[in-house]
């Protein structure tokens, strides 16, 4: 039924969004370095790589760059358009031909790069693996202002790999482990909301038995 779902949605969604998508591609075509696209390998169902798209938001070498695939607030790789793109999330739309062809859903685990993908805990891998990554999901809503979250550690690399990936990592595996039509449209509805409402914690009311937030996330919260 999902599957149906998500190619339905994804079909509707480029047609409706065809206004603002073609005119983003062209203002991308024709500014920054001249990237309309940009394609990543990310660890999908099986752990079987394919090939990620989204609007062309950092410098081409970016992957090779600074923090690599690891992106930080105030990121000077990010392109001007870049930022306001990245900001709405509209960045991440292409993901929407992944779906129809069947490598993403709308909803499931966010799908990571190799080296993200290693930092989740041994057990969550094999768990998210058993299902096709998400456009959105659990983790994309808890971790919304993760740039934000990143930019207020001492420690970047080690607050990501110690504290963010290990928590993404268990609620990822609650979907998983909880994957069901009414879980599925209720985080369609939960990524609209908190799209115009991103200090939200509905998720929080309305999803049962999230694992409980680590302590060192709640305290780099609180410090933003």
């Amino acid at each position: 039924m999902t599957r149906f779902l998500d190619i339905l949605l994804s079909s509707l969604a480029l047609l409706v969004l065809s206004p603002l998508l073609l005119p983003i591609a062209l203002i991308l075509r024709f500014s920054g370095e001249g990237e309309v696209f940009f394609c990543q390998q990310r660890v999908g169902k099986d752990g079987q790589p394919f090939g990620l798209l989204k609007f062309a938001t950092m410098l081409k070498d970016s992957p090779n760059l600074g923090t690599g695939t690891v992106t930080l607030k105030h990121d000077p790789r990010v392109l001007p358009v870049g930022r306001f793109l990245r900001k709405t999330k509209i960045n991440e739309l292409p993901q929407l031909l992944n779906i129809l062809k069947g490598e993403m859903s709308i909803i499931g685990p966010r799908p990571q790069t190799q080296r993200c993908f290693d930092a989740f805990p041994p057990e969550f891998q094999t768990i998210i693996q058993q299902v096709r990554p998400g456009l959105s999901g659990i983790g994309s809503i808890v971790f919304r202002a993760e740039e934000d979250l990143m930019d207020n550690a001492e420690d970047a690399d080690k607050f990501y790999d110690e504290v963010i990936m290990p928590y993404k990592g268990a609620l990822e595996a609650w979907y998983v482990e909880n994957a069901n039509l009414w879980n599925y449209l209720l985080l369609i509805f939960l990524t609209a909301w908190v799209v115009v409402f991103p200090k939200s914690e509905l998720h929080a009311k309305w999803l049962k038995g999230l694992p409980e937030t680590p302590e060192g996330l709640e305290a780099a919260s609180r410090r933003g």
